[in-house]
């Protein structure tokens, strides 16, 4: 999207006109201007999931979430609407891949005797056990292990947004992502010393795990980096990406499971 000062000011044009208006032609512009968004979304769900998966049904549903986030943005608040629209087309996308039951039951159950592993191991430990350890606590061998979470990686989509949104979600009785805490915050202070705490306790996980599962959570989440494109720059393939991801992932939820 260029981002020259007459394309923020037709924008700008645009949000004041459906926004007050309710005129549908400028819904569209807006839903067209912004639809390269779904795309790059889409890309990012996609490199997670089997090929027999289309990147163009995810666009699909993505367009859903894209259109709740411009009808629910408010730009008086202030707030960067990619930012609350790339949440919003996640879970629009992970909300009908669940719909449609694509992750076999019997992986949803390996991924929780993954988490449950890593989770005894680092209370015994005291650490963040090393592969050959949570292989042998399932009772399996390393290449058994790797092959077992790239099963898993499937399931663990978004799932930082997922994390942040779990506590949230709990009080409440529903859903929210982050794009949720974004776009209320001003306005509910309780709700922004919640997800504050959760970004601290996040933050501090990340920080006390293995240098290239930090480094693969802070190049895929926070630097925007494609699977492919970290594999590139820490020399070893996308797939082995996605399992240290996936590891990451599962080291995580069990330390953010812990009770206080």
């Amino acid at each position: 999207m260029p981002d020259s000062d007459a394309t923020a000011a037709l924008v700008a044009e645009l949000w004041g006109d459906y926004k007050e208006h309710g005129t549908h032609a400028a819904r569209e512009r807006l839903i067209l201007h912004y639809s390269p968004l779904v795309k790059f979304v889409a890309g990012r769900v996609a490199s997670g999931l089997p090929q027999s998966i289309e990147q163009s049904d995810l666009v699909s549903y993505g367009i859903f979430g894209l259109i709740d986030a411009i009808d629910k943005f408010d730009p008086a608040r202030g707030f960067k609407f990619e930012t609350y629209a790339i949440s919003r087309i996640k879970g629009a996308i992970i909300d009908e891949l669940r719909s449609i039951d694509w992750v076999p039951r019997s992986v949803r159950a390996k991924a929780r005797a993954v988490e449950r592993a890593y989770s005894k191991l680092e209370n015994e430990l005291r650490r963040s056990p090393e592969d050959k350890e949570v292989a042998a606590e399932l009772e399996m061998n390393e290449d058994e292990l790797n092959h077992l979470l790239s099963q898993v990686s499937f399931t663990g989509l978004v799932a930082l947004d997922e994390l942040l949104g779990r506590q949230q979600a709990s009080d409440s009785g529903g859903s929210a992502t982050v794009g949720d805490t974004i776009a209320d915050r001003a306005h509910d202070p309780v709700e922004m010393f919640e997800v504050d705490e959760m970004k601290h306790l996040l933050a501090d996980a990340i920080n006390r795990m293995p240098d290239r599962e930090r480094l693969v959570l802070t190049l895929y989440y926070y630097e925007a980096f494609t699977l492919a494109e970290i594999g590139a720059l820490l020399g070893v393939t996308e797939s082995r990406v996605c399992q240290i991801h996936t590891k990451a992932i599962l080291q995580l939820r069990s330390r953010l499971a812990e009770p206080a």
